[in-house]
């Protein structure tokens, strides 16, 4: 190659990247980080583009929809009342957008597969990318069997068999699904979303008619459940404002899991058809997404059940504790329960189906750039990294261990472990966006001009965003320290994670001799480039019916 040459693909209107010279780099020192970015790039051409815009869309959403929100807004309402659930998921809401919003700019640019493990790469450190990398495989590789028991747990709702059978069932069709096209992925998230979305539309309909009293009883509730029991709830019997807060505080946690996954915009980047434009429209909606599926539908929830309602505190892992379920048993209303467990189950199963597309695109991300065994670089003829998603499919077993009362009790520690990741991760991307933000501002680029999209509000939200959540992180476990609470499951669970994503950092570091990349070093230009020389084709515009979807493209 000459000197003043690099090679990196560059997409054509109908058919896979192609490599193309582009010439004029003149700099010598930045040659390296040119090539590397045409590695980064030329990846693309190995993965099958099945993913159109609608799928990444409704992936998108599907992210921010599942048994957090059928099941575990009920817990929220319990513990800060409805004033203090509405508040600690809208300001949780805030954050998502910003993480959201800085993925998707990223990813708009450098639509990768493996997502935000490799903008820590490209903008930040190698080292950050091996830690937070296996931070993000540790938590697929135990929540897409705690999905499967989800799964089988709901069924006995209907029937009671031994559980074992039904998590080989949605264990064999999970896998199975993941070894053929990634378009058979998209269209049956595609069809999981249309539930959710529906269930989500009919059970606020359903709370609206309750609260006006059109149910079976005819008695109006209006805001009278905001009055008495009242707004806020004294958590943990503590008294005054104090007790308030620690409610709502504790909410923000419980929001902040409930959200996670939305994130995932861009894992599958280099799956997507037309991703620089797939990828903003997905994260531009995720707005109006929050606050219709979320903010509103935890609002609802606060004006049908009151947060001193016993069953709010109950635990079965079916829809049978669900607040719209004790609204509508309330109300008179019948047959809702089933109808919300069949819903909750696709739920269950299209969260599975997400983690085993999101944990070996990112594994395979990771084995690409030496952070794994190459192994895991391996395609089938599908155009799926199949020895990645094999790997998961092992570790489906350890579903098994639900089914004994000992090892249940430490798949739950697990499963505690693993939540908290949700934070670290989002704590990684807002620092890995701040960079890059900064490295534009350095190399005198305009993002608003020269990138394919650029997030509004910032950096600002995003500032707001990691502050909040570094708070969060080292408030997360206060319940231990609260006098006669201490739980070590609580702090472990609590406390763990960031010890050891910043042993795997330094570590790492130490061992490979990375280094922090400087802000007027980051690779950002060849990607412009990429993208200026490559306009993707245009999207034909709505015209009758179609103008009235908000959904997808």
């Amino acid at each position: 190659m000459s000197p003043h040459t690099a090679e990196y693909p560059t997409l054509d209107e109908t058919g896979p990247p192609i490599l193309t010279e582009r010439k004029g780099f003149q700099d010598k020192e930045g040659l390296e980080d040119i090539e590397n970015a045409a590695d980064q790039l030329e990846e693309v051409i190995e993965f099958k583009q099945g993913l159109h815009q609608r799928h990444i869309q409704m992936i998108a959403l599907a992210g921010t929809i599942g048994t957090g929100l059928f099941l575990g807004s009920g817990r929220a309402i319990a513990a800060a009342g409805p004033l203090g659930a509405f508040l600690g998921y809208s300001i949780i809401g805030v954050i998502v957008l910003s993480v959201v919003f800085g993925v998707g700019e990223m990813g708009a640019l450098a639509p990768l597969t493996g997502g935000a493990i490799r903008y820590f790469e490209l903008f930040f450190d190698p080292a950050m990318s091996f830690a937070v990398g296996w931070n993000f495989v540790y938590s697929y590789l135990v929540s897409i069997p705690s999905e499967i028991v989800a799964a089988a747990v709901i069924i006995e709702f209907w029937v009671t068999i031994n559980n074992s059978i039904w998590i080989t069932v949605f264990g064999v069709v999970m896998l199975t699904t993941s070894f053929l096209f990634v378009r058979l992925y998209g269209e049956l998230e595609f069809g999981f979303s249309m539930l959710k979305i529906m269930l989500v539309i009919g059970i606020n309909i359903m709370a609206l008619v309750i609260t006006c009293g059109g149910g079976p009883s005819h008695q109006a509730i209006g805001f009278s459940y905001w009055k008495n029991p009242g707004p806020f709830v004294q958590y943990l019997g503590v008294g005054g404002s104090w007790g308030r807060f620690l409610g709502f505080w504790t909410t923000l946690n419980n929001a902040l899991y409930a959200y996670s996954g939305i994130d995932n915009i861009t894992i599958a980047a280099a799956e997507t058809r037309n991703p620089r434009q797939a990828i903003p429209q997905a994260a531009r909606r995720i707005f109006v997404r929050i606050l219709l599926f979320y903010v509103l539908t935890i609002f609802m929830v606060g004006l049908v059940v009151p947060s001193n309602d016993p069953s709010l505190l109950g635990s079965t892992g079916t829809a049978a504790h669900s607040p719209f379920v004790i609204a509508a048993r309330n109300a008179g209303i019948t047959a809702v329960p089933s109808i919300i467990n069949a819903v909750v189950l696709t739920s269950a199963w299209s969260s599975g189906n997400s983690n085993m597309l999101g944990g070996s695109r990112i594994l395979y991300g990771m084995a690409s750039h030496g952070h794994a065994p190459k192994i895991f670089q391996r395609m089938n003829r599908f155009g799926v990294p199949y020895v990645s998603v094999a790997l998961y499919g092992l570790f489906m077993a350890l579903g098994y261990m639900t089914l004994s009362e000992s090892a249940s009790t430490v798949f739950t520690w697990l499963q505690d472990i693993v939540a908290i990741s949700t934070l670290i991760n989002w704590v990684s991307i807002c620092i890995v966006y701040l960079r890059f933000y900064y490295a534009c501002k350095k190399q005198g680029i305009d993002r608003h001009k020269q990138l394919p999209w650029a997030a509004p509000f910032q950096p600002w939200t995003t500032w707001f965003s990691l502050m909040l959540l570094i708070i969060l992180y080292f408030t997360g476990g206060y319940k231990t320290f609260m006098h006669g609470k201490w739980s070590t499951e609580t702090f472990i669970s609590s406390y763990l994670n960031g010890p050891l994503i910043l042993a795997l950092y330094f570590g790492y570091k130490f061992l490979m001799k990375t280094k922090v990349i400087p802000l007027e070093e980051i690779p950002i230009r060849p990607f412009i480039e990429n993208y200026q020389n490559n306009p993707e084709p245009r999207e034909k515009p709505k015209r009758g019916l179609r103008r009235l979807n908000i959904l997808w493209s």
